[in-house]
């Protein structure tokens, strides 16, 4: 998954326009909190996925040496924007779906 994108860290957002998809402000974040989760554990996923090439089969620790590549892939990583910055971006522009089952049996 790409998790390159414009989002900015520093933005001020308008809380009303969290509610206007849902109706419900605490709905519409936990939605946003519940994609963030599913965003991370597939970061973190991809992470151990890609740092579990460079493992080795000793446990001496008088053999501990410096991979660059590995370095690179953790920097990489690291400058990602989190996961909770993603979600939000993806909630404000409608590529999340979701349903509330309950508002579903109602109808």
């Amino acid at each position: 998954m790409s998790y390159k994108s414009d989002v900015n860290t520093t933005v001020t957002r308008n809380v009303s326009d969290f509610d206007a998809p849902t109706g419900n402000l605490y709905e519409s974040l936990v939605v946003i909190a519940k994609r963030a989760n599913q965003i991370g554990t597939e970061m973190k996923e991809e992470l151990n996925s890609k740092l579990s090439e460079f493992n080795t089969s000793s446990d001496n620790l008088e053999e501990v040496f410096e991979n660059r590549e590995q370095i690179e892939i953790s920097k990489y990583y690291e400058r990602l924007p989190k996961p909770n910055l993603i979600a939000i971006q993806e909630f404000q522009t409608d590529k999340i779906y979701f349903r509330n089952p309950n508002k579903e049996e109602k109808a």
